[in-house]
């Protein structure tokens, strides 16, 4: 066995030393993406990938065994050093971003695997991954519909040895992450007990109900654990410390700047941004409070937050109904995508294949008000989706009041050009149009963030420079007032996870200073402690595309063209931002 298995490494060995440095980069990154997805059977499902080393992915559930978790850092272990044997002197700059991705991406997993430790902590994790891992299969149609019930049937049985692994794993976690976890797990009994037992054919009815009861009674018996157990074990902090966010930062971003710098900018710009917003309201305030005076008796923040507050409170006054949400969204998104095409500012896609669905029980801890689902990245003709998550029923009118109001008439068309159109949902079908394929995985996959998130804000920041409904003043204070959620997502993520910002502090950030409602601040304050490294980017890549943009611009001169741009630089993928302009060049 052992000289069978030199003669192999030899025979790899000879492969490899005939390849130049890209094409070892190229055959690297394909193992890498293909590998990691293999980890996680759930995300292998999404992206496409269902077959690997003759194992049937969708039938699968994540291992979250010790015994895998160690598997998973030995290959990432590997992985980094075979990436630094890697000759780097005859990689081309389009190479040298695949490589920052992956180094950035190896450096991410190690740091949780080894330092973070999600698996211990983190009850959402293992609620999100199997909701996940049942919902695409049932969502996403890679194959006939019996097919796919049976590869949910497949990991339905499996789920009893997954509840168990998350209960022996989980040792302590704080109060929010499980309280968001008991939500989003009664959002897989309701996937499991309703919406996929509805879908279910009549000749596979039995097979489901015999899959479906152990898994609903371990769910069920997990919503306990979390309950009675995991709930008094609530002494670990979300907060990550100065030193693990500065490094997750890092990677997480590949923006070439550290967290504090971020966060001094951020806090200067909202400043700015305050004084510009009371221009655009000084007008609109005078037409509807003209006895206000313009409020010349206060001065400095005050006489801001009096005359904008009260700007926007008018403007939220205009909003849909609970019942009318999610078709306005819908119809947000068709105004939208005209407007881009009169106007031309890029190649729309080819592909139909968006749709506006609900955001799915499981996620909507993580998503409260919205998001976007690509398609596929290995099978980009599926489906890509723009979720909204629905206003629950329960709600007192306090609530939902305060909801439709941050998310009114104009603040809906905002949220819908940043998911869908023109932002992410065209961004990902230039990226799933990426060649050579190897790179189009690994970008789609394992993508910078920033360069995502800021093509949400830039798109945005773009259709109002076009004229999107008539240059409207109301929607441009509205966009003034997402700018200044963006800065705040950066200075809450910052302050919050390295310099002790309390609940009180932040929410007064939220509400007084950068006019979000109690819903929003609230909501938003969640996420904060859900995620990490993730609400900066918003911010981060606004400000990179608009500079790359304004670079290309100038280096171009009478032959810049708008569209041009945008074509061009989302023909790359989600490169790290830094790099974008050398590739444009």
């Amino acid at each position: 066995m052992a000289k069978f298995a030199a003669l192999v490494s030899l025979a790899l060995f000879a492969v490899g030393c005939g390849k130049t440095p890209s094409q070892k980069l190229t055959a690297l990154s394909g193992e890498f993406v293909y590998s990691s997805l293999a980890f996680s059977p759930s995300a292998a499902t999404a992206a496409g990938l269902h077959q690997h080393q003759k194992q049937n992915l969708d039938e699968m559930l994540d291992d979250f065994s010790e015994q895998n978790l160690a598997r998973q850092r030995t290959f990432y272990e590997g992985f980094r050093d075979r990436l630094a044997d890697l000759n780097t002197a005859g990689l081309t700059q389009e190479d040298r971003a695949d490589l920052t991705i992956l180094q950035n991406q190896i450096a991410l997993n190690l740091l949780d695997l080894n330092e973070i430790h999600s698996h211990q902590h983190a009850p959402q994790l293992y609620v999100e991954t199997l909701g996940n891992a049942l919902f695409a299969p049932y969502l996403l149609e890679y194959a006939p519909k019996p097919d796919r019930i049976r590869h949910i049937i497949a990991r339905l049985q499996k789920v009893p040895l997954y509840i168990d692994q998350a209960s022996t794993n989980l040792m302590s976690a704080p109060d929010v992450w499980t309280e968001v976890a008991i939500e989003e797990n009664q959002g897989n009994l309701n996937l499991v007990d309703q919406e996929i037992r509805a879908g279910v054919p009549p000749n596979l009815a039995g097979a489901y109900e015999r899959a479906a009861r152990p898994a609903l009674d371990a769910m069920a018996k997990f919503d306990k654990f979390l309950r009675n157990n995991l709930r008094v074990r609530n002494n670990y902090d979300w907060r990550l410390g100065g030193t693990l966010y500065s490094r997750k930062f890092r990677y997480a971003l590949q923006s070439g700047s550290e967290a504090e710098n971020i966060l001094q900018h951020a806090e200067r710009d909202l400043i700015t941004v305050r004084a510009r917003m009371l221009e655009l309201a000084l007008p609109l305030h005078r037409d509807a409070f003209p006895s206000h005076q313009d409020h010349t008796g206060l001065s400095g923040a005050d006489r801001e937050n009096t005359v904008i507050g009260e700007v926007l409170a008018r403007i939220a006054d205009r909003h849909a109904t609970r019942e009318s949400f999610m078709d306005d969204a819908r119809k947000a998104l068709d105004e939208a995508r005209a407007f881009v095409l009169e106007k031309h500012l890029l190649t729309l896609p080819p592909r139909a294949n968006l749709q506006v669905i609900p955001t799915p029980e499981f996620m909507r801890g993580s998503y409260p008000v919205g998001g976007f689902n690509a398609a596929p990245a290995l099978e980009p003709q599926l489906g890509a989706f723009y979720w909204v998550t629905p206003i629950p029923p329960s709600w007192p009118m306090e609530r939902v009041d305060s909801k439709l109001r941050e998310y009114n008439f104009y603040k809906l068309k905002l949220l819908t050009i940043h998911e869908a159109m023109p932002g992410h949902y065209v961004q990902m079908e230039f990226a799933n149009d990426v060649q050579p394929k190897a790179r189009r995985v690994l970008r789609s996959i394992f993508g910078n963030g920033p360069y995502i998130e800021g093509w949400g804000q830039y798109s945005t920041q773009m259709m109002l420079d076009e004229g999107f409904l008539a240059h409207s003043p109301e929607l441009a204070l509205t966009f003034a007032k997402e700018e200044l959620r963006v800065l705040a997502n950066t200075i809450l993520d910052v302050r919050l996870q390295i310099l002790g910002m309390t609940d009180q502090e932040a929410l007064d950030l939220m509400q007084k200073q950068t006019f979000q409602e109690a819903e929003e601040a609230t909501a938003k304050l969640q996420r904060a402690k859900l995620t990490s490294a993730q609400l900066p980017m918003y911010y981060v890549g606004w400000r990179a595309w608009v500079k790359t943009r304004d670079e290309y611009r100038q280096a171009k001169g009478s032959a810049f063209s708008l569209a041009d741009f945008n074509d061009r630089a989302l023909r790359e993928g989600a490169v790290p931002i830094p790099v974008l302009g050398s590739l444009l060049k």
